[in-house]
């Protein structure tokens, strides 16, 4: 069964960074694509990065040159390096994965959840 735990989150100020970890286990296959979404209050569930076991990325317009998605296949481990932090920023963040090397843009492609993690930016 795959499993996905994030970690990494937490309070910040306003420009600053943060990286987000989120370790899979579970995967019986090489392929495979591992994103992050996040969800503010009152908000739905959003897309913000993913990549592939082949090398493909993806980040929605809103993060693109702030935020960057990398993997350690070593250490089954994606991270997602935040930067220029925004408030708006703020959310839970979510891993999610499934076992093909197509990107995951909306909740729909997910397969496995991690259970979450709080980024909370201050202005």
């Amino acid at each position: 069964e795959v499993q996905l735990v994030e970690s990494g989150g937490g309070l910040v100020q306003a420009g600053g960074s943060l990286r987000l970890s989120c370790a899979a286990s579970g995967f019986t296959s090489d392929d495979y694509a591992i994103g992050w979404f996040r969800q503010a209050p009152g908000k739905e569930r959003e897309g913000v990065s993913c990549i592939t076991s082949d090398g493909k990325t993806y980040y929605a317009d809103f993060v693109k040159g702030r935020f960057t998605i990398s993997s350690d296949n070593a250490k089954n481990t994606v991270y997602l390096q935040m930067s220029s932090l925004k408030p708006e920023d703020t959310a839970v963040y979510y891993c999610a994965a499934h076992r093909s090397t197509f990107i995951i843009r909306t909740t729909q492609g997910a397969d496995y959840w991690g259970q979450g993690t709080q980024v909370t930016v201050s202005s």
